[in-house]
């Protein structure tokens, strides 16, 4: 049994999804951000940098939503959310995970909260983010048309779950991911798969749903 503690369209969407996909048993626990309950004692004893996600395996608490998500694939081979270790495609999908993780999602932090990095500079700062961010899609775009349908080719894995929580995140930019042909067709084509719908229902997510 695995406890991931969550809030709403955060981080753990792709915790979640990979959960789901996976098929094993877990239960929610939701950290109301409003509220600052990620900031209480209790939260900060088992994730002390008080964010989401958490993902309680065997009894430890352990951080990092990109991490968690390879975490998950490893410990249920028989899944195939990602290759195996030594096959061909496994530096693939470590690439991609560690692209999506380093140099796509830093940027929706500053685009969301640009007053963390500089309070003289936020709209400076988000500005760039925007560009970074719309550059990502675009070398995702291109690789998707090249090399696609899913991010290791015709093989669906992790990190096209990882992909599509971060197409929703910029579901209210001024140019979404689903501005990108490829990008759409790819998000189209996750989202038929049964475990969004259910997340969305779990998590209580209703928009982009």
């Amino acid at each position: 049994m695995y406890t991931l503690y969550y809030a709403p369209g955060s981080a753990n969407l792709v915790v979640h999804l990979a959960l789901l996909e996976i098929g094993a048993p877990y239960e929610l626990k939701r950290i109301d951000i409003e509220k600052g309950e990620q900031r209480s004692a209790a939260y900060l004893a088992i994730n002390p940098h008080g964010v989401v996600p958490t993902l309680v395996i065997d009894g430890q608490p352990h951080g990092e939503a990109a991490a968690l998500a390879l975490l998950l694939a490893e410990r249920h081979p028989d899944v195939a959310l990602a290759p195996a270790s030594g096959s061909a495609q496994r530096a693939d999908c470590l690439q991609w995970m560690f692209y999506l993780a380093n140099s796509l999602q830093p940027l929706f932090r500053q685009w969301f909260y640009p007053n963390d990095h500089l309070a003289e500079a936020g709209e400076t700062i988000q500005q760039n983010a925007r560009a970074g961010i719309e550059k990502c899609w675009s070398h995702i775009d291109a690789h998707l048309a090249a090399h696609g349908p899913y991010l290791l080719g015709e093989r669906f894995s992790v990190a096209d779950l990882y992909a599509l929580m971060l197409m929703r995140w910029s579901r209210n930019m001024p140019k979404p991911a689903t501005e990108w042909p490829h990008v759409a067709a790819l998000a189209v084509r996750l989202k038929a798969r049964p475990s969004w719908p259910r997340m969305c229902a779990e998590e209580g997510l209703v928009e982009w749903a």
